[in-house]
C-alpha cells in the first residue's frame, strides 16, 4: 500500500488508542462513584459519553473511507476490520460504564447499605482486562490476547460470587433489597466490561492470523497450548 494510506492507517490506530484511554478512565471513574458513593464523578462518567459516541462514530466513517479509497487486501484489510470492531467494542464498554454510574446514583437515596468490597476488585479485573486486551492490539501479542481469553472465567467466577453474596445480604435484611439490585446491575455491568475485553482479544486473534474464534475459546486455548 501507498505511504498515503500507511499514514492515514497510522492516524486512526492513535484515535483507537486515545479513545480507548477515555473509556479506561470512564472505568475506574464508575467504579470510584460506586464504592464511594460520588454522585458528581457519577455525572462526569454520564457526560462523557457523548464524546465517546461522536468519536466512535468519527472513527467508523474514517475506516470505511480507507476501506473505499484504496481497497486493501490480506493483513491491511484486517487491520481496519479489526479497528472498526474494537472502536465498537470500545463504545459497548463505555456504555456500560455509563450503566454503573447510573446504579450509583440510584444508590444514593441507600446510604446505609454497604457496596460489597469484592465489586472493587471485580471492577480492577475487568479494568485489567480492558488494559490487556487493548496491549495485545498495540503491541499485536497473541500470547497476551490468549491470556484475556482465559481470563473471562475469572470475572464470571467473580459474578458468581457477587450474586450469593448479595442474595444473602437481602435475606438478612429486605430493606436492602433494592440497593442489592442496584449492585447486582453493577457486577453485570462489569461481567459485560470483561465480554467486550474478551471480543477485543478475539479480535487480535483475527488480525494476526486471520482466524475467528469466537464461541470456541476452550478449544482455541487447547489447541494453542498441544501446538506449544
Amino acid at each position: 500500500m501507498t505511504k498515503h494510506f500507511q499514514r492515514d492507517l497510522d492516524r486512526l490506530n492513535r484515535r483507537v488508542l486515545s479513545l480507548s484511554a477515555v473509556v479506561e478512565e470512564m472505568i475506574d471513574k464508575a467504579t470510584q462513584a460506586l464504592v464511594e458513593r460520588r454522585a458528581d464523578v457519577a455525572e462526569q462518567v454520564i457526560a462523557t459519553d457523548v464524546e465517546v459516541d461522536e468519536q466512535e462514530v468519527d472513527i467508523e466513517n474514517d475506516c470505511l473511507k480507507l476501506l473505499a479509497l484504496y481497497q486493501p487486501v490480506a493483513s491491511d484489510l484486517r487491520r481496519i476490520v479489526t479497528l472498526v470492531k474494537v472502536n465498537n467494542e470500545l463504545e459497548g464498554i463505555a456504555d456500560l460504564a455509563v450503566n454503573m454510574s447510573e446504579r450509583s446514583l440510584a444508590l444514593q437515596t441507600h446510604l446505609a447499605f454497604r457496596v460489597p468490597e469484592s465489586m472493587e476488585q471485580m471492577a480492577d479485573v475487568a479494568a485489567a482486562m480492558v488494559r490487556n486486551s487493548m496491549d495485545s492490539f498495540v503491541n499485536v501479542d497473541m500470547a497476551a490476547a490468549h491470556q484475556v481469553i482465559a481470563s473471562d472465567s475469572h470475572i464470571d467466577d467473580l459474578n458468581v460470587g457477587m450474586i450469593q453474596q448479595l442474595t444473602e445480604v437481602m435475606k438478612q435484611d429486605p430493606n436492602h433489597i433494592e440497593p442489592a439490585l442496584h449492585c447486582f446491575s453493577a457486577a453485570r455491568h462489569l461481567e459485560r466490561i470483561g465480554d467486550h475485553a474478551t471480543n477485543i482479544a478475539e479480535d487480535v486473534v483475527y488480525l494476526v492470523d486471520g482466524e475467528i474464534v469466537r464461541h470456541r475459546h476452550g478449544s482455541c486455548l487447547a489447541g494453542r497450548e498441544s501446538s506449544q
